[in-house]
């Protein structure tokens, strides 16, 4: 990869819309060279409604990164999720004309674009095809089978699905807003390359990213992803249930959920008091923390039990050694992890992006609101890597520079779900 090579990530959220900037320093840390935030009005359960509003936040949210970087933005790394995610397993399967030759990466790259011809159901398609190990003529647990010898190559996939309407419309929503999408990442995925570290993942962990109108679920073991999925409820519905039980406005039971907000009743007494000012001449009203925090606890109890369920279903429960990670902004509730602990009886942290950031990062940037933002500039710069080790590794190809101007670098031809990209791209343009 090019030195000073610069990737910027757009985390298109439910409550916030947010643009960050960076680059890997010498030490392979993320420098965040800058960033900007604004509220989206424009998108409700990670999934796009109006597109004019969305536009208007995705420019501002560009702008204000621009202008702290001194960067000039024109291509992003955008994450996708949504309550139409969904994922599957499947098995490939390929037979190899000369089992006397070693397996190449054109065979394992066609095993994979094979899985992108699956049958789907109607307005769905398939966003990425994840390898999670092969078989070599039926021995299997093989992760890197180029150079082996034999007669047939198979694989499991994990294979996740989405509607093809939502991409198409969060890829319009870049393109008015004057921007190239260079990748189109899975949410969870992203947040996971910010959060969790390889030893989790290798152990086994549940990473629970808690959003403004989602919650994504990535399970990983012994380094694979092995489950995803979305689940409609994020921290939206609980500044609704705090609105609709304390009866005060939406601005007033955001500020009271994160200012007083805890996850758990029984750590706040009854004497413990705030008061909302009151509408237009009415007095102040005054609301009990336990009775604040007893509303929090219902709804985040029914959020648990979903990613509890999740993670049954996935049959990797009692195979977490490294437990649950908690990031999102829904996770900054006081006592969330302990409630995750107490409902799910597996061990929980709150997982903050610093990790993986260089040490003059600005300290908001470390923050889990902003995992699924640094998480794909984490794997823009991942992929950017990949793409050109794939190139380099070609002996029979010339290689160009592949990054010899950043303008180009966007205009690569992408694999996996840059596959899925580009036929979002064609769809625009026939659309159009």
């Amino acid at each position: 990869m090019e030195e000073n090579e610069i990737i910027v990530g757009l985390d298109i959220g439910t409550t916030k819309i947010a643009s960050i900037v960076g680059q890997k320093d010498q030490f392979g840390k993320i420098e965040i060279l800058g960033y900007g935030k604004t509220e989206s009005i424009g998108v409700k359960r990670g999934v796009v409604i109006n597109i004019e509003d969305t536009v208007t936040s995705i420019r501002t949210a560009v702008a204000q990164a621009e202008e702290k970087s001194g960067v000039e933005i024109e291509s992003v790394n955008v994450g996708i999720a949504g309550q139409h995610i969904k994922s599957i397993q499947h098995r490939g399967s390929l037979i190899r004309q000369d089992a006397e030759k070693e397996i190449t990466n054109e065979e394992v790259e066609k095993l994979i674009s094979d899985m992108y011809k699956l049958n789907m159901s109607p307005g769905e398609e398939i966003i990425e095809v994840i390898p999670q190990d092969f078989i070599v003529d039926d021995e299997d647990g093989i992760r890197h089978p180029v150079g082996m010898l034999g007669n047939k190559l198979e694989a499991n996939f994990h294979i996740i699905i989405g509607q093809i309407a939502a991409a198409k419309n969060i890829y319009k929503c870049i393109v008015k807003a004057g921007l190239e999408m260079a990748d189109l990442i899975l949410e969870p995925m992203a947040s996971a390359q910010a959060v969790l570290s390889e030893e989790e993942k290798e152990a086994g962990v549940a990473l629970v990213d808690i959003g403004g109108g989602t919650t994504d679920i990535a399970i990983f073991q012994d380094s694979i992803i092995r489950h995803t999925a979305v689940i409609p409820f994020g921290g939206d519905v609980i500044t609704e249930d705090v609105k609709e039980g304390c009866s005060i406005i939406r601005r007033h039971a955001e500020e009271l959920k994160v200012k007083f907000g805890s996850a758990l009743a029984d750590e706040n007494k009854d004497n413990e008091v705030v008061a909302i000012p009151g509408l237009r001449g009415r007095p102040p009203k005054e609301i009990t923390l336990k009775n604040l925090a007893s509303i929090i606890q219902a709804r985040m109890e029914e959020i648990i039990d979903h990613v509890h369920y999740e993670i049954k279903t996935s049959g990797f429960e009692k195979k977490l050694i490294a437990g649950i990670v908690l990031t999102g902004g829904g996770s900054q509730l006081k006592h969330v992890n302990q409630l995750m602990e107490f409902k799910t009886g597996i061990e929980t942290r709150i997982g903050y992006p610093n990790e993986h950031l260089a040490k003059e990062v600005p300290e908001e940037m470390a923050s889990p609101m902003y995992a699924t933002g640094i998480g794909l500039v984490i794997e823009g710069i991942r992929r950017m890597e990949s793409d050109i080790k794939t190139s380099k590794g070609d002996v029979e190809k010339p290689l160009e520079k592949p990054n010899a101007k950043k303008k180009e670098s966007k205009e690569r031809d992408f694999k996996g779900s840059r596959g899925f990209l580009g036929k979002v791209k064609k769809w625009f343009e026939d659309d159009n």
